[in-house]
């Protein structure tokens, strides 16, 4: 009997001690495509919190807590998101960095928002995510798609004389979203589209899509979607010898995007957040991921970098955890990012930040327009 009882004051003591250990540090959840063919999106944002986790650790913590960093693939897949989303908020983060993937965000948001649990993303622009109204806890470090598509439509007018354009996509929340911005803004102009035209993603060929590109006497492409669809399609036209210009948005704006079409991607546009890599804050950050990880950083590490600072920065500066405090000093302070100095408006969306088009000169992605 008194076996008994020591053994159920043991497991007492250890049910007891458990929450109380996990209750001294903050949870920052980290979610993306941490496998797959978008990993080169997600890893970089993983990294790139444990980064920020590590030099706020060593210097003392956020409110005198340790950083713990709870990363969780979703492999931008919405169907994975939602239970990836599920998981964090069963193991009780505060806040979380993610998703990548537009798709994938959404999935999650809700499930965020009944648990009243923030989220930033570094990359996800679907435009809906914040200017729908439909998910307050949502911020993110890159700007929305109307913005990515508008830059893209006025490129391809002014700069590079675009007559007849062919807008195709992945059919996703991300890629179809951009496309109809595109598309609409083109209709203003007094351009219509010869093509619109969805794709589906994970295709072994892209012939027939194509072949419909060539007939319609496009001069341009504009795709929106990810780097593993545009590789092929590319690769395919300029095998076919097609002189079209092929221009796409961030998320084929990645180097895996070059290693995967080589030689075919020279020439490629693609939007993609301003360079701020001579940014003080932006060359500490790369020099500490080539020193931790021996290798450049990737796709929306900076994006990330400045997300997992704003996050931190304002439980600091809140002196709590509580999501609406949390909420409040985002929306009403700047903050120092390698981005530069960043805020957020009413609706989540990143103020001081914008897009970029880009260019693969030699084998690289070369900033040409702001």
């Amino acid at each position: 009997m008194k076996i008994i009882k020591v053994a159920s004051l043991i497991c007492t003591v250890i049910l007891w001690t458990v929450p109380a250990f996990s209750s001294d540090t903050i949870k920052l959840g980290v979610a993306g495509a941490h496998s797959g063919d978008l990993a080169s999106y997600g890893i970089p944002s993983l990294n790139a919190a444990r980064l920020v986790a590590a030099d706020i650790n060593a210097k003392g913590g956020v409110l005198g807590k340790k950083v713990e960093i709870m990363a969780e693939d979703d492999a931008c897949k919405p169907e994975v998101a939602a239970n990836v989303a599920s998981k964090l908020v069963a193991q009780d983060v505060n806040l979380v960095l993610g998703h990548i993937c537009s798709g994938a965000t959404k999935a999650a948001l809700n499930i965020y928002k009944d648990s009243s649990k923030l989220a930033m993303s570094p990359s996800a622009t679907n435009v809906d995510l914040t200017k729908s109204g439909l998910y307050p806890n949502f911020f993110r470090t890159i700007s929305p798609d109307d913005a990515q598509a508008l830059l893209q439509v006025e490129f391809a007018l002014s700069k590079l004389k675009v007559k007849k354009i062919a807008v195709i996509h992945d059919k996703g929340d991300y890629g179809k979203g951009l496309a109809e911005f595109a598309k609409g803004f083109f209709e203003k102009k007094g351009i219509p589209p010869v093509l619109f035209e969805g794709i589906t993603p994970g295709a072994v060929d892209y012939s027939a899509i194509v072949q419909k590109i060539k007939f319609s006497g496009a001069d341009a492409v504009l795709y929106g979607g990810y780097h593993p669809e545009a590789a092929k399609i590319v690769s395919t036209m300029k095998k076919k010898k097609m002189k079209v210009i092929f221009i796409s948005d961030d998320g084929v704006r990645d180097d895996t995007f070059i290693k995967v079409a080589g030689q075919y991607a020279e020439g490629v546009y693609a939007t993609g957040p301003i360079d701020t890599t001579r940014n003080p804050m932006a060359i500490t950050a790369i020099e500490k991921h080539r020193k931790e990880y021996g290798a450049e950083p990737g796709a929306f590490f900076l994006n990330a970098y400045a997300a997992a600072v704003c996050l931190l920065g304002a439980i600091e500066k809140a002196g709590s955890t509580d999501s609406s405090s949390v909420s409040k000093i985002l929306r009403s302070n700047w903050f120092d990012t390698p981005l530069g100095k960043i805020g957020f408006d009413g609706n989540g969306d990143a103020r001081g930040i914008g897009f970029a088009m880009y260019q693969v000169q030699k084998g690289r992605y070369v900033e040409v327009v702001k």
